[in-house]
């Protein structure tokens, strides 16, 4: 079996039994909200519509917004809560994504019940009142059984939307199947992505199919049908739960990371040093910036790595640039005045972002500075990440030299640079510690105007763990030992094209690359 196979099967079962639990719950709590507002609107044609229009509204919102929404509401809620009562809960990972997910899953069964019961058969009503029904025999014993093939039916299609969604709650912090997805784009790990999809399209079609027999137990009035379908559903979930029990210990530490390679190098190189030092890790891979950082500082992860520069414009809001040693310094104070965040030091390189373009593209333009791609812009495309064209950086550098692109893209980091090299972009927002510049050989236009800040790679510890000692004392040592040459070599083990290393390797190459570090227990001098 083929290594990367081997590691995928090798994560099924923590990222099956948590996809599993996500999207159960999301659709237990759906039809619980759902059938009795069906009920409702069917009685009620003044409810109706403005019920089913809300459930409407909500799927027009695309699913990955929704489940971000959901974390500054969360947080916010567990903010006052904290005030309040003085206990406050996590607003990442699983309660947002089972919100969200609820509510993705109430527009078919909502419009479906509705539909059954308003199609149950006038005589058929007039008989149960005859008989000397009430309303509520009539409903439980006449019109739920009749509806419930239509019914089942909208509970289908909630089951199938609701497991191909949960794969987005991971930029959340939610363990899904979507790890295989956000983590092998980002790598260029086709087997990942494709085990991914695969696992996931296998559950829904499974988990349809299963309901499905319920369905036709229904439709056909056969109780066995109907039993074996819901034992089978349940025998499932237990299965798909039972290694979850494994992971039952609460963990230790909680190690974040963003979505692009060198921080799962970076927070694999942080995990593995916490473990050697006796600590339980769980690592929140593939969140956004702003989620990072909120996080971290509402003590739902205990330490990541994030930059200088971003702090500077996205956390404390500056717009200048006082220089490199100031903005490290300041940083250090501000985020532990502020928040409580502890700045532990810089690992000793850069990742800036800095405006790349192909050489012979540069050379026939005559392009070598921030200013002389500004004299070129409007015939030119820019191409981004994801999150450049919105962040105070990209305002910042374009006030200062004044860019009016042809055209202006945004991709996902690893097909950013494909977009540059196939032509589809004509200069690109890079990372400088990016291995993909040198290997590329692209030039990385000069910034004569300083508009764009330093970006240090620094270790942010959160409150709660500000006077941890075995973490500090783990990750101490990694402080001003990495270089940009080290990380580069990093970054690029993992995104080349072929014998492409895992971020675990590569954590470990890179320690072994930082010949001075100390090992753990090891006095310090």
């Amino acid at each position: 079996m083929s290594p990367r196979v081997a590691d995928a099967f090798a994560l099924l079962p923590e990222y099956l039994g948590w996809h599993v639990l996500l999207s159960a719950s999301a659709l237990a709590l759906g039809l619980l909200i759902s059938l009795p507002l069906a009920v409702a609107a069917s009685r009620s044609p003044r409810l109706r519509w403005p019920v089913l229009a809300l459930a409407g509204l909500i799927q027009t919102i695309p699913s990955l917004a929704l489940l971000a929404l959901f974390y500054p509401l969360l947080l916010a809620l567990s903010a006052l809560s904290l005030a309040t009562f003085g206990q406050g809960f996590s607003a990442l990972g699983f309660l947002p994504s089972l919100l969200a997910l609820t509510l993705y899953s109430m527009l078919p069964i909502l419009r479906t019940a509705t539909a059954g019961i308003l199609g149950v058969d006038p005589a058929v009503r007039e008989a149960a009142d005859g008989v000397g029904m009430t309303a509520r025999q009539r409903l439980l014993q006449v019109e739920l059984p009749l509806a419930m093939p239509v019914i089942m039916a909208g509970v289908r299609t909630a089951a199938v939307w609701t497991i191909g969604a949960a794969t987005l709650s991971t930029p959340v912090g939610q363990t899904s199947l979507g790890n295989y997805i956000f983590a092998g784009l980002q790598t260029e790990n086709w087997v990942f992505v494709l085990f991914g999809c695969a696992a996931s399209a296998g559950l829904a079609l499974v988990a349809d199919q299963l309901l499905g027999l319920i369905e036709t137990g229904a439709a056909r009035r056969k109780r066995g049908l109907i039993v074996a379908g819901a034992a089978l559903l349940a025998v499932g979930v237990a299965a798909a739960l039972l290694p979850l029990a494994s992971f039952g210990r609460p963990a230790s530490y909680v190690v974040g990371a963003k979505n692009f390679s060198e921080q799962y190098i970076l927070a694999e190189l942080m995990a593995e040093r916490l473990e050697s030092a006796g600590g339980q890790v769980t690592r929140k891979e593939d969140l956004g910036s702003a989620v990072a950082y909120r996080a971290l500082a509402a003590g739902e992860l205990d330490v990541y790595v994030d930059y200088s520069g971003t702090l500077w414009t996205n956390v404390l809001k500056r717009e200048d640039n006082p220089g490199r040693a100031a903005v490290l310094a300041e940083l250090t104070t501000e985020l532990k005045r502020r928040d409580g965040v502890v700045v532990l030091g810089s690992l000793g390189f850069e990742n800036a972002y800095a405006f790349a373009m192909r050489a012979d593209r540069a050379r026939a333009l005559g392009v070598t500075s921030l200013a002389d791609l500004a004299r070129e812009a409007p015939r030119l495309t820019l191409g981004s990440d994801l999150e450049f064209l919105s962040r105070p950086e990209w305002k910042g550098v374009d006030a200062a030299y004044g860019f009016n692109f042809k055209a202006e893209r945004s991709f996902q980091p690893t097909f950013m640079y494909r977009a540059l090299s196939g032509g589809e972009a004509d200069v690109i927002s890079a990372f400088s510690s990016d291995g993909r510049i040198a290997a590329d050989r692209l030039v990385v236009l000069t910034d004569p105007k300083g508009a764009l800040p330093p970006y240090d790679a620094v270790i942010l510890i959160s409150p709660r763990r500000a006077g941890d000692t075995r973490l500090i004392e783990a990750l101490r040592p990694l402080v001003g030992k990495i270089s940009v040459e080290a990380m580069r070599a990093a970054n690029y083990s993992v995104d080349r094209d072929s014998g492409k290393a895992t971020p675990a390797e590569a954590a470990r190459a890179l320690e072994q690359q930082a010949s001075s570090l100390p090992e753990l227990g090891e006095p310090r001098p």
